[in-house]
């Protein structure tokens, strides 16, 4: 296989584990019951089964990133605040033109 191909699924990889921790997410997430941090961080709730996904979406995402932290804890923040950089939460992502 050459670079190219490699870095072509690498990349179809990262956008998919975006993709579906943003979807996991936003299927948890209740505006009513959420709570909002003075800095805007929004707490989401994630039942099991589906949290053990999002954990195992975000170690594989902090692997992938080279991110780390002094915890493993700080560690999936960092992976989950670049996932969400990339799955794009704003107007201009191209993944909100997937959603219904």
């Amino acid at each position: 296989m050459i670079a190219s191909e490699r870095f072509e699924r690498a990349a179809v990889l990262g956008v998919a584990v975006a993709e579906e921790t943003r979807r996991l997410l936003s299927l948890h997430l209740d505006p009513a019951a959420s709570e909002e941090g003075a800095d805007g961080t929004v707490l989401v709730d994630v039942p099991y089964p589906d949290a053990a996904v999002v954990t195992a979406l975000l170690d594989v995402a902090a692997e992938c990133f080279g991110e780390r932290g002094g915890s493993v804890e700080e560690t999936r923040q960092a992976a989950l605040e670049t996932l969400l950089q990339l799955a794009g939460f704003d107007d201009e992502s191209q993944l909100n033109s997937a959603r219904p």
